[in-house]
């Protein structure tokens, strides 16, 4: 197999920002190696030499001690944590399956962070995570536990005991009076204390369970529960504050816990068998959502390993549709856009997705496309993406459509900037290629962008549509909220919050013509760019972390309590202290939005 270095790189990010020199330099000093499955790249220690593109293929990194941190596919470089400690790995990398790479030498890699600062802060970034159970030690109980434990009365007949922990699956149920633990019985007590006497099914749980049984405080640290379970080798600890029973932590949370990580999933969608596998899966992110939350994580790496998710399961569906439907007639390419495609999902998300098929494509072939298309929605929607409002899906054909049609969507809406065109301009800025050939896309998205920054009437319109979604500012330093309905009294973190910062990326990338997509990126790249000024564009960036943050810990809080997360906050749900700062991050979205309209110095 043969590779186009120069056109790969210039598809790829970092490596499409560099100047046409500096990435021609670059290419020539690039080779490329063929991997096969279990083949190693590097080991832990090893000396390192290069950091590495994937072609194709998919390589896994796992820590010294084997677990794994991340798996990557096509389009991914790794390796420059070793190339940034003194030239020696300190993870290692294989590949699962036949791969190529390419691979840059360290003395160019050293070249490119030095001399440009935009390559050199996308690996500060990107460097992987430390592993979870390095986390896990760490997280309160309030964050893990399992609240509203199974409970009886210390009167209550074992065999009465025995059956409610069969109906709802659990392990063990605690003997409370007015809220206050008595103690607990576990299946093993009913085997060791109870069958194995003897004893009669009716004898009270008092007489069976473990008395007066260790407890912690919700705000104890996970660490504490395991010195306790270590010590006394206890399985089940309850959680109790100011005197009454408010959860459970058993070895089972704990297991699930380290278990439940963005690649440990990944690579279980990267084997599912067919959509039904796929949505059991994807079934366990709000519970990784919680986790990561819980560990202090920035939202945007939270939003970027939930999103990873949906890319993996996009991805499975679209290897299970070709095996079920044979080889495509023509090369095709599987685009996200919205939450995904920005890669800000979090723990509700729609699908909004498109096909973009190579110019050989006819008539006949759209049958399979359909197909395709209706499979691979279908999955995801299964999986709890559910079905675009709007159908903005590949399963609608105006979504399903040559590289050539494509082109002229774009040229059509950015000749003629009316309502529809600004909306669908919005939507298809924030394309990012998830399965599929990536060339189909790359020479589309640097044209448009060209030709949209030079017509000054579609920037303007498009400036206009970002300030449609405004934050939710009452007045003496109150808050709008929602007057009526079913989220009366609540602000939306989402429209009038997260949007209207989206809005304000959108139209700075689009000024800059700047390739990134995902939100907090565009802003970074804009100050570099001088899309828009230092000062603002700073200010900006620090009112999305706190809003996206908010967003992020509302979900998880609601996740739980064991309700269906959304975007709406009740205000009085937060300290003064949090309200007044939550204010100010809105006060300074209205003030970017007002620069950007009047065409001030905060808008370059």
């Amino acid at each position: 197999m043969t590779v186009d270095i120069a056109a790969t790189l210039a598809s790829t990010h970092p490596y499409d920002v560099l100047p046409e020199d500096a990435r021609t330099a670059l290419a020539e000093a690039i080779d490329s190696i063929d991997l096969v499955a279990g083949e190693t790249v590097y080991s832990v220690g090893e000396p390192q030499t290069h950091l590495y593109l994937i072609v194709s293929g998919r390589i896994d990194i796992t820590d010294p001690d084997g677990a794994i941190l991340s798996i990557l596919g096509p389009r991914n470089s790794f390796g420059e944590r070793g190339l940034l400690k003194d030239g020696v790995a300190v993870v290692t990398a294989k590949a699962s399956e036949d791969s190529m790479l390419l691979r840059i030498p360290a003395a160019s890699f050293h070249a490119l962070i030095a001399e440009h600062p935009r390559v050199m802060r996308f690996f500060d970034r990107t460097r992987p995570a430390r592993s979870r159970r390095q986390d896990i030690t760490t997280i309160a109980l309030s964050d893990l536990m399992t609240r509203d434990p199974l409970t009886c009365a210390p009167d209550t007949p074992l065999i009465e005991a025995a059956r409610k922990m069969r109906e709802i699956h659990v392990s063990c149920i605690i003997a409370t009076e007015d809220g206050a633990v008595r103690g607990i019985l576990t299946t093993g007590d009913i085997t060791s204390r109870a069958v194995a006497e003897g004893l009669s099914l009716e004898t009270p749980v008092a007489q069976v369970m473990t008395a007066d049984p260790s407890t912690l405080p919700p705000t104890a640290l996970v660490a504490d529960v395991l010195h306790t379970m270590v010590e006394k080798g206890f399985t089940h600890m309850p959680v109790v504050e100011g005197g009454k029973l408010v959860g459970i932590l058993t070895q089972t949370d704990l297991t699930r816990f380290q278990a439940t990580s963005s690649a440990a999933l990944i690579q279980e969608i990267s084997a599912a068998p067919d959509s039904a596998a796929l949505a059991r899966i994807v079934g366990r992110i709000p519970e990784l959502l919680v986790q990561l939350v819980a560990a202090q994580n920035p939202h945007q790496v939270v939003t970027r390993l939930i999103t990873d998710i949906g890319d993996a399961t996009t991805r499975r569906l679209l290897a299970l549709a070709e095996a079920k439907l044979g080889p495509p007639p023509v090369p095709y390419l599987w685009l996200a856009c919205g939450s995904q495609g920005r890669q800000e999902q979090t723990g509700i998300s729609d699908q909004d997705n498109c096909l973009i098929l190579d110019d050989a494509v006819t008539p006949p072939d759209d049958t399979y496309f359909a197909e395709l298309a209706k499979f691979v929605s279908d999955g995801l929607d299964e999986a709890g993406y559910f079905f675009c409002p709007g159908d903005m899906m590949a399963t609608n054909i105006r979504w399903r459509q040559p590289a050539r049609v494509w082109r002229k969507y774009f040229r059509d809406w950015i000749a003629t900037p009316n309502p529809e065109a600004q909306m669908l301009a919005s939507v298809m800025f924030d394309l990012r290629p998830i399965g599929g050939h990536f060339s189909l896309f790359a020479d589309l998205q640097e044209e448009t962008l060209a030709q949209a920054s030079k017509n000054s009437i579609f920037v303007a319109h498009m400036v206009s549509n970002s300030l449609k979604h405004q934050p939710p500012l009452g007045l003496f330093r109150g808050f709008a909220t929602v007057r009526s309905g079913e989220h009366k009294n609540t602000i939306d973190l989402k429209h009038n919050g997260v949007v209207p910062v989206t809005d304000l990326g959108r139209v700075y990338a689009l000024k800059g013509r700047l390739t990134e997509v995902n939100t907090r990126a565009r802003l970074v790249a804009a100050i570099e760019a001088g899309a828009v000024s230092s000062g603002g564009g700073r200010d900006l960036i620090d009112a999305y972390d706190m809003i996206a943050q908010t967003r992020l810990e509302h979900q998880a809080a609601q996740i739980q309590r064991g309700e269906k997360p959304d975007n709406f906050m009740t205000p009085s749900d937060l300290s003064d202290f949090e309200r007044s700062h939550l204010r100010d991050a809105f006060v300074v979205i209205k003030t970017m939005q007002n620069a950007a309209g009047s065409g001030g110095g905060y808008l370059n």
